[in-house]
């Protein structure tokens, strides 16, 4: 199985032919190559000059005195234990000399610089091509070195440490922050080889590889007869503009091998999160960091069709206009012709907002975007643009707007603040945050509401698929039916929450229903249907549905296998080969996670487990006892030493 993974990389890497006839003679030619921003520059001045020092330029740069802003005049920064002393070599180079709270201490020149406001961190090289994320970052605004989590004192064996593997560079954050990127992991070596076309988000980031447009602008062929004149993504397809940024805006897992190309569909490059406990709170709002896509998915703005392009000005990654004018853009007294189901009206007056005009209450964002802080001061905005509903909080446990600002006030205040300011807003109806609300509490009971609210075409798939999500958690086996119809449904993020339902029927039913959509068009569909059928006695599935459950099986066992430096790929991993009663390939999965993060108690207790089910009881007991060195005082080692008696 361990050679199939490792195959498994290296599928989706090789060269895509395209055969192009010429006076009708088929011939093959390679695809589209990267050329660079330069390249793009010539032609497109204007672009290029907004382009130029915008966030997305600066995404990823090298150090230099234009680039790094804070301040490496001999400062220092102290957490706990760990002190960071910031300098300039004689040569220039940019250093960081650290002390760890375990009083190691090594000096590290900065590889890289990520960002430019409103605060900028830096890369280290903790050892040949690998970089890591340093938790001390400079403040742009305070102008200030801050600790990304103050108070953590972590020694560089924890694997939340900044040289651990949640904070590598290379396979969390770079494939963002730069054009081109491959991470190229070595899982035998455990090393990495990672390149880019450039670092930054350049043009071909966004357009994709730019050589046959080149090569048609410059007269080698005619870019008129090309679609979208040779250039892989065409932003004027307003589904295909949102889901290209969306590749790098959302909170999703990659299911490619490799970095998928631009242009790749969503469904076909990522799994999207749904809205889960821990990433969202229960009525959709944001709780951790999404990045914006799963949000957007859920307003009436996405509904009606407007697209990232219409508020954010793309070469330049700003607002088209300041504070509440770009939502004037379009609700104001007027109207826009574009979005005809706009009521026309004069939004921006105390009239609506019924607050006093230039206060933080009467800007637009501070009632239907609100913001909360990430990464220490970067303050970013809910793209659900929601009607707040403190009459909901306590149904659904979330946060309203009213209260985040008027802190001294309760939701109960609130809402009758906005009855009376809007008559007939308390007659608004049920929202799909208290159902699921309700099946995060208790799905069984929820069952029915969570069916209906799945079901239910007018609400945002990534809320029916959240519904879906919950439902399967149910242990109804009669929901199983009920929803697979669903499994038709034209949202593919909706059809692939729809195969984990289907968990809770027979096996004989399951593959039924589940055998169609391993030929689905989108492989996120594919990959959620052989997953819901791992485990199934391959002679149970039927002759004509095998070659396809292999094709998605290869599929899900090549996206894992491109994030085999992820402790949570490995137990992903160790769960497969455990479902597939692959007890050795489990265990070494099992020891990947406890090398790359000492602190994944379950993993340590499956390999207890494992070792005791396998008659070594030798072998579960010093298992036991590296896992209690590593975590002393977890319970559920704790409650295993005393079933294990003396170590």
């Amino acid at each position: 199985m361990y050679r199939i993974i490792l195959l498994g990389l290296f599928v989706g890497l090789l060269a895509i032919i395209a055969g192009v006839a010429f006076d009708g003679v088929a011939q093959e030619v390679p695809a589209a190559r990267y050329v660079g921003s330069q390249a793009c520059a010539g032609c497109h001045e204007d672009a290029a000059r907004s382009w130029e020092g915008s966030h997305h330029a600066l995404a990823w740069t090298d150090p230099s005195a234009a680039t790094v802003v804070a301040d490496f005049d001999g400062t220092s920064f102290t957490d706990g234990d760990m002190i960071a002393r910031f300098s300039v070599g004689p040569d220039g180079t940019h250093e960081v000399d650290v002390t760890e709270a375990d009083g190691s201490r090594r000096n590290y020149p900065v590889h890289s610089v990520v960002g430019i406001e409103p605060l900028q961190q830096y890369l280290l090289e903790t050892e040949p091509g690998r970089l890591q994320s340093f938790d001390v970052v400079w403040d742009t605004e305070a102008e200030r070195w801050f600790h990304l989590y103050a108070g953590s004192n972590l020694a560089p064996d924890d694997g939340m440490h900044w040289t651990g593997p949640y904070k590598t560079w290379n396979g969390r954050c770079a494939v963002c922050h730069a054009t081109g990127y491959e991470k190229n992991y070595d899982p035998l070596t455990k090393m990495f080889a990672s390149k880019q076309v450039e670092k930054g988000v350049g043009c071909e980031a966004c357009h994709g590889p730019g050589s046959i447009h080149v090569a048609s602008a410059s007269g080698e062929g005619a870019a008129g007869d090309l679609p979208n004149a040779g250039l892989p993504v065409d932003t004027s397809d307003p589904a295909a503009a949102i889901e290209q940024c969306a590749g790098c805006h959302s909170r999703r897992e990659p299911l490619a091998a490799g970095t998928p190309p631009p242009g790749t569909p969503f469904d076909d490059a990522y799994n999207l999160s749904l809205l889960l406990p821990g990433l969202y709170h229960a009525d959709g709002q944001t709780l951790d960091e999404v990045y914006v896509y799963g949000s957007f998915l859920q307003s009436k703005m996405y509904a009606k069709g407007v697209t990232c392009t219409n508020c954010h000005e793309p070469h330049a990654a700003r607002l088209k206009a300041a504070g509440n004018a770009v939502c004037t853009q379009c609700h104001n007294p007027a109207g826009n012709p574009e979005f005809p189901s706009i009521v026309p009206a004069d939004y921006d007056s105390p009239a609506h907002t019924h607050h006093e005009a230039g206060t933080p209450g009467a800007a637009c964002k501070s009632c239907h975007m609100v913001e909360r802080v990430y990464m220490g001061n970067d303050w970013r905005a809910d793209h659900s643009f929601r009607i707040p509903r403190p009459d909901l909080a306590g149904m659904t446990g979330a946060p309203d707007a009213c209260t985040t600002c008027h802190a001294d006030r309760d939701p109960a205040w609130a809402a009758g603040q906005i009855a009376a300011w809007f008559p007939g807003s308390d007659n608004r109806g049920a929202h799909y945050g208290t159902t699921l609300a309700a099946g995060q509490a208790d799905p069984a009971q929820a069952s029915a509401a969570l069916l209906s609210l799945a079901q239910n075409s007018e609400m945002p798939g990534v809320v029916r698929g959240t519904a879906l999500w919950l439902l399967a958690r149910s242990g109804i086996a009669e929901a199983a039916p009920r929803s697979a119809a669903l499994l038709a449904d034209p949202d593919a993020l909706v059809r692939a929450a729809a195969t984990e339902v289907q968990r809770l029927a027979a096996p004989a039913e399951r593959v039924s229903r589940l055998t169609p959509l391993l030929d689905d068009t989108r492989r996120n569909v594919r990959i959620a249907a052989a997953r819901a059928l791992a485990g199934i006695p391959a002679e149970t599935i039927p002759q004509a549905a095998r070659d396809a459950l292999a094709r998605a099986d290869g599929e899900w066992k090549s996206a894992v296998a491109s994030r085999l430096d992820f402790p949570e790929t490995q137990l992903q991993r160790a769960g497969i080969a455990l479902t597939n009663r692959e007890f050795e390939a489990a265990r070494d999965a099992f020891r990947e996670v406890v090398t790359m993060d000492p602190q994944r108690v379950e993993a340590w207790v499956m390999l207890v487990r494992i070792a005791a089910a396998m008659g070594e009881i030798p072998v579960a007991r010093e298992t036991l006892r590296d896992a209690l060195y590593a975590n002393p005082a977890d319970p559920n080692l704790g409650a295993l030493r005393r079933q294990y008696g003396p170590l």
